[in-house]
């Protein structure tokens, strides 16, 4: 699995198709989740808690030192399938080690399910949509995790 996390001020995805808001946040996380063909359960409950107890928010003598979870924020999760592009070749993208949608829809459920069972507070984009997101990135910090690296 691989994840794109933003401290954010605040995040917002919207469907342009119904111009509808699907999830919202203040402070917080954006999370951008990428599920691969190989990964599984125990990774999507482990990356769920490893994101909500990263130490990325500041304390008050300005250090990197507080959770999402020390903090009180929320996060927005958005599925990302692009985040397993493999440039490597030409100037198209291939997807090929993106899971298929089933299981990267059922590995979604459970990272976003992991996070509510760990006390904070989620909003999610709408998975197989177009979606706009927006945000106001804090500091900018954003963190890169992937999994098969770990």
């Amino acid at each position: 699995m691989r994840v794109c996390i933003q401290r954010v001020k605040r995040a917002s995805v919207t469907l342009p198709a119904t111009n509808k808001i699907t999830g919202e946040i203040g402070i917080g996380l954006l999370v951008l989740l990428g599920v691969g063909t190989e990964d599984n359960e125990k990774e999507a409950k482990e990356l769920a808690k490893k994101c909500t107890e990263l130490r990325i928010f500041e304390d008050e003598t300005g250090k990197m030192n507080r959770s999402l979870i020390d903090v009180g924020g929320s996060m927005l999760v958005v599925s990302q399938f692009t985040l397993y592009a493999d440039c490597r070749k030409g100037r198209r993208p291939s997807f090929t080690e993106a899971a298929p949608p089933d299981k990267a829809d059922r590995l979604y459920q459970i990272f976003v399910e992991t996070i509510r069972s760990l006390g904070v507070s989620v909003a999610t984009g709408a998975f197989r949509n177009e979606m706009h997101v927006e945000l106001l990135n804090d500091g900018p910090v954003t963190i890169w995790i992937d999994t098969a690296q770990h």
